[in-house]
């Protein structure tokens, strides 16, 4: 069995077809990180008892041979009884990791970033990418702490940050230069001693037409040197202010760059196949998207001003503070929209892994946790930076002291409950009502799923209660709403969660989590078909958006009034109605819900007038396609393929839209006559019986949950 290893992030190994290999407990994979530490070599036996432990057990020789055997278990499972090892070998006093360079992610990273020194510029940037894919998290995150792991992070950590500098001067090279104000605006943000990041970056912004911007840049770069460094810029830097002021020619871009001969490749031990390893869901190294400008340009964008705002105060903050400052200004951009939330996201994920870095488990819950801008909608903007942060938060769980830290704890919960929306145990097909209760011994959940979002939301909850403080029982709150879906019918329980967040944030003037209350509250009258409820809290959410400069607010109410149109107009008003809400979503910077939105509103006015489906079949359905698909092959005539697509369809994720996804795939089943679907419909929507079929969503319904659990009953 090939074999891959990584420590771009938590150790971890994977098989050749890339599921990852059960490494058992922290000490086993301690023993393979510290191995791999040695680069093939023989660390001694009593060298990784001195590294484990600090006060050895009496037995820590036997221990660490059977650490060994289980590594030999997980890497070799089929290796014969007394054969030889392999890959994790006996050697002289101790043991060795015989791996080859290509299956450690390391050792791949550090071996293709010095081989883009033989490449044309034209294709520097897209090797780095794929070489600082393959960091999931800092170099060795479960071990930061340790004192035999703490060189080679930083040689990793200072190799990735050059791979980073390297790319960005390929694409101001390559005439790219406003993508690689992009990358640089956070790279400096995180690493401001890197002199070569702010000269990057003031030349990036130069060759952008940015001239102001570009002076702005080297002199902050300037003032921070001065002031935490006690030192002047180095000559690059000095020499480039100085062409900058003077407009040299020499600075402006080559008009063809030449890219040279096109090469074969980086080599064979470098093009390893994607299925050797997962890259992981981010690389720490800051967003690859649009952020805002940096520097004071005088712009009059909401997202300029804070961030101007922000990144000047982050130039006088003091080294400690400088992660948390950024932090704050994440917050203060989320709430912006459009491209504030995207640059928000991408600049979050990049502060908590500089955080991870530094080695400070109480500095990282703080940068984890300051994060608190409120959350509506129960999908994703991005699942892999979700992923990400949520795993942060549990490796910084881990390793905060066992005492105290409560604050910082429930922060961490509240994290994981939020970032983890939609990932509730869904159950699995072919078995009616099989999506079982999360946390119960034996429910069957999704791959990849677990009832451990909802046992943090309700540690964070318990938490923040008997703390006694307002914002931290708003955010905790927030995380108990995203896990609020453990079945359908539960709108009664999210208007009581909306109204105590009302009440608790109008006494402790928490406008955002006031707002939040608002929209909570709009989603659920809407379930419990109360329009006249529903616009009273979209008012009221709209009245705090207005004056407190919340664009986004206005997104759900749109859509919340569209579907009240919905529900009283004809067809042809629906559908304009849904069409004009739809075109609020562009630039708003929230993918997780407009991919895919507008054809499953559309189609929920046809559902609900009972015609057949105007939407184009080949439409983008986004992530609601797998509930979709048996309708449309139903509503084509194709009664065969939608009853083998009912038979393995996996329940819909435990969301705003569970209930209008299992309505759909009623619909389906009574269409094609297939007995499993309808029961598992049937079973599924029954807790929902006084509620409308997906308006806990704010967005759309296809009418009383009551009128289709009749439908589906008159077909079993």
């Amino acid at each position: 069995m090939h074999v891959t290893f990584g420590v771009l992030g938590a150790t971890a190994a994977w098989d050749g077809t890339g599921e990852p290999l059960p490494l058992k407990g922290p000490a086993h994979r301690a023993v393979l990180a510290r191995l791999i530490v040695a680069r093939r070599r023989v660390v001694p036996v009593s060298r990784l008892v001195a590294d484990l432990w600090e006060e050895p057990p009496e037995d820590a020789v036997g221990t660490v041979r059977t650490f060994v055997a289980g590594l030999r278990r997980a890497l070799e499972p089929d290796r014969r009884p007394r054969a030889p090892a392999r890959l994790l070998v006996t050697e002289g006093p101790g043991y060795a990791l015989r791996a080859g360079t290509e299956d450690v992610d390391a050792w791949w990273f550090e071996r293709a970033v010095d081989a883009v020194a033989e490449l044309p510029p034209a294709r520097v940037p897209d090797r780095l990418t794929e070489a600082l894919g393959r960091w999931r998290g800092p170099a060795y995150a479960d071990f930061g702490g340790a004192a035999w792991a703490r060189a080679e992070r930083s040689r990793l950590t200072e190799l990735r940050l050059l791979a980073v500098e390297r790319r960005a001067e390929a694409l101001v090279a390559l005439g790219a230069s406003a993508r690689a104000v992009a990358e640089l605006d956070a790279h400096v943000v995180e690493h401001p001693w890197r002199e070569d990041g702010w000269r990057l970056l003031a030349l990036a912004l130069y060759r952008s037409g940015r001239q102001a911007d570009a002076l702005s840049v080297l002199r902050r770069a300037r003032r921070m040197l001065r002031e935490e460094l006690g030192m002047d810029p180095g000559p690059r830097l000095r020499r480039l202010e100085h062409d900058v002021l003077h407009q040299e020619p020499h600075l402006d871009p080559d008009p063809d760059p030449d890219p040279g001969p096109e090469p074969a490749g980086l080599g064979p031990d470098l093009n390893v196949d994607p299925a050797a390893g997962p890259a992981g869901p981010i690389a720490p190294t800051g967003p690859t998207g649009p952020t805002g400008p940096t520097g004071p340009t005088g712009a009059g964008d909401p997202a300029t001003r804070v961030w101007t705002r922000a990144t000047s105060a982050y130039d006088r903050a003091a080294p400690a503070l400088r992660l948390q400052s950024t932090v704050g200004l994440m917050r203060d951009l989320a709430v912006t929209g459009g491209g504030g939330l995207v640059s928000s996201r991408r600049h979050r994920v990049a502060a908590v892994a500089a955080a991870e870095e530094l080695g400070d488990p109480e500095l990282t819950a703080r940068v984890i946790g300051a994060y608190d801008v409120p959350a509506v909608w129960t999908r994703s903007d991005d699942p892999a930076q979700a992923k990400a942060l949520v795993d942060a938060a549990e490796r910084t769980l881990r390793a905060l002291p066992a005492d105290g830290h409560a604050v910082a704890r429930c922060r961490l919960l509240a994290t994981i409950a939020v970032e983890s929306r939609g990932t509730l145990p869904t159950g699995t097909p072919g078995t009616p009502g099989a999506a079982g209760t999360p946390g119960a011994p034996g429910a069957p959940g999704a791959p990849g799923t677990s009832a451990r979002p909802l046992q943090a939301a309700r540690q964070a909850e318990e938490l923040a209660r008997e703390r006694g403080d307002a914002a931290l029982l708003a955010f905790a709150l927030n995380g108990t709403f995203m896990q609020s879906f453990a079945r359908a019918g539960l709108a009664a329980r999210r208007d009581a969660i909306g109204a105590e967040l009302i009440a608790l944030s109008a006494r402790h003037e928490l406008v955002r989590h006031e707002v939040l209350g608002h929209l909570v509250r709009m989603q659920a009258r809407s379930a419990l078909a109360d329009p006249t409820g529903a616009e009273r809290h979209a008012t009221a959410a709209d009245a705090l958006a207005d004056r407190h400069g919340l664009p986004l607010v206005g997104v759900f109410t749109t859509w919340s009034r569209a579907l009240r149109t919905a529900l009283t107009e004809p067809p042809e008003a629906a559908r304009a109605a849904y069409r004009r809400a739809a075109a609020v979503l562009e630039g708003a910077g929230m993918p997780g819900l407009e991919h895919g939105l507008l054809p499953l509103a559309l189609l929920s006015v046809d559902v609900r007038h009972g015609v057949a489906p105007t939407v184009d079949p080949a439409a983008d359905w986004g992530p609601y396609e797998p509930w979709v698909r048996p309708l449309l092959l139903a509503e084509a005539g194709r009664t065969g393929e939608a009853r083998a697509a009912l038979r393995t369809l996996p329940s819909p994720p435990r969301d705003l839209l569970f209930e209008a996804l299992w309505a759909l795939v009623g619909r389906a089943a009574t269409a094609v006559d297939e007995p499993g679907a309808i029961a598992r419909a049937h079973a599924q929507l029954t807790p929902a019986a006084t509620e409308l079929a997906g308006a806990g969503s704010g967005l759309l319904s296809l009418g009383p949950v009551a009128a289709e659990l009749h439908h589906l009953a008159a077909h079993r």
